[in-house]
């Protein structure tokens, strides 16, 4: 991780600043990085926080819809289907290659 603060960037996917969050991705920062003290990855925050510029950035920029938390192992998709998220769910959908969702998602 050089030129950029992962934890920065996490909290402003908490506080919706797509900005520093652009910063940070453009600074090297990994998107699919998840560090060891809090077990999550910023497109799970993301999802968490219901917010779908930041996600679809994320997404775009590399993040792994196929990830899963470190915390409880849930997917993404499965995060957003319990938050019943339709729009995030339709989302992540188009950035997973069909073979990889689940019938019962």
């Amino acid at each position: 991780m050089s030129g950029g603060d992962w934890k920065d960037m996490v909290r402003a996917i908490q506080n919706g600043k797509i900005e520093i969050v652009k910063y940070h991705i453009a600074n090297g920062i990994d998107p699919n990085y998840e560090h060891p003290e809090l077990y999550t990855t910023p497109l799970i925050e993301s999802i968490l926080r219901d917010d779908l510029e930041i996600t679809a950035y994320l997404l775009e920029n590399g993040a792994d819809p196929k990830l899963k938390s470190g915390f409880n192992l849930e997917e993404p998709l499965g995060i957003a289907k319990r938050l019943k998220n339709k729009e995030m769910m339709k989302l992540l959908k188009s950035y997973i290659p069909k073979k990889y969702i689940w019938s019962w998602l």
